[in-house]
């Protein structure tokens, strides 16, 4: 055998290993200004929380009952029930949820017939709502959900960025966001149902996220709690974990990566970042 048939020899039989090496001990690599991320390479990059259900149990004794208090203060007869609530969450946003009732069970003569002015009254009616809400927030009658400030805390540390995604009003988002106080609210940038065109089950807010932040669907997660909400994520081509909220523990989440009826205080027990990571 001649001396450059061993050399190729030599060479068939290194260069696949080598060249495994280098790739391995390469995770991603970097053309011009952008980076490339292989398979073996994917870090969370972001959680996108839903709000109300997620952060906290506001549907039922902050949402309901602020709706109702307004009510009242226009003269409306109107009290909404907890069942009757669960119901109307099926409709994403509150000014669609009012607007959804009463076209089903009839339009109190306090609001204008049709047109402009009945919007018009809707939208007042929801920033009244909006007020009373916060008022219940500052009370301290809608605490935070168990674990949330603990997946918080460990993300802020492991510099994942946060935003919450919401079919709220963007006030009653902030509110809620800032009692977790100033330095992690900081932290969260806050997309609300008023900021898209349409709300969930449509991904647009998942996406303004994605798109405004500048992140790559792949390496997200959305903490949701709602069907609705579910269909987004995984509308806008994002993996979501669904915790469960007291309206919504008997919806239909097959979609969902994984389901927990909390995030948990406990990291031996509940969701941990790494957990949420190993979905990626």
């Amino acid at each position: 055998m001649s001396k450059f048939s061993v050399a190729l020899l030599l060479f068939s039989l290194v260069a696949p290993s080598a060249a495994f090496t280098a790739f391995s001990g390469a995770r991603s690599a970097t053309f011009g200004t952008r980076r490339v991320h292989s398979s073996l390479d994917a870090t969370l990059e972001a959680i996108l929380f839903d709000c109300d259900g997620v952060l906290a149990d506001t549907e039922r004794d902050g949402h309901r009952v602020s709706f109702n208090r307004a009510f009242k203060a226009n003269g409306i007869e109107e009290d909404w029930s907890v069942d009757r609530y669960g119901v109307l969450l099926e409709v994403g946003g509150g000014k669609e949820r009012m607007t959804a009732h009463w076209n089903e069970v009839g339009w109190p003569a306090e609001i204008p017939a049709e047109g402009d002015e009945r919007k018009a009254k809707v939208k007042e009616l929801h920033l009244q709502k909006t007020d009373l809400f916060m008022d219940l927030i500052d009370e301290g009658v809608v605490p935070l959900r168990p674990g949330v400030l603990r997946i918080v805390d460990a993300a802020i540390a492991s510099g994942v960025r946060l935003a919450v995604c919401s079919t709220s009003n963007e006030l009653s988002v902030k509110k809620i966001v800032d009692t977790m106080g100033p330095e992690r609210a900081a932290k969260f940038s806050i997309f609300a149902g008023d900021m898209v065109k349409v709300k969930k089950p449509a991904p647009d807010v998942y996406n303004m996220a994605v798109e405004t932040m500048g992140l790559d669907p792949k390496r997200c997660i959305v903490v949701e709690d709602t069907n609705i909400g579910l269909q987004a994520a995984k509308g806008a081509g994002i993996k979501c974990v669904v915790t469960k909220s007291p309206y919504t523990e008997n919806e239909d989440f097959s979609m969902a990566d994984i389901v927990v009826s909390e995030l948990g205080d406990d990291s031996s027990t509940g969701i941990t970042l790494e957990k949420i990571n190993s979905l990626l």
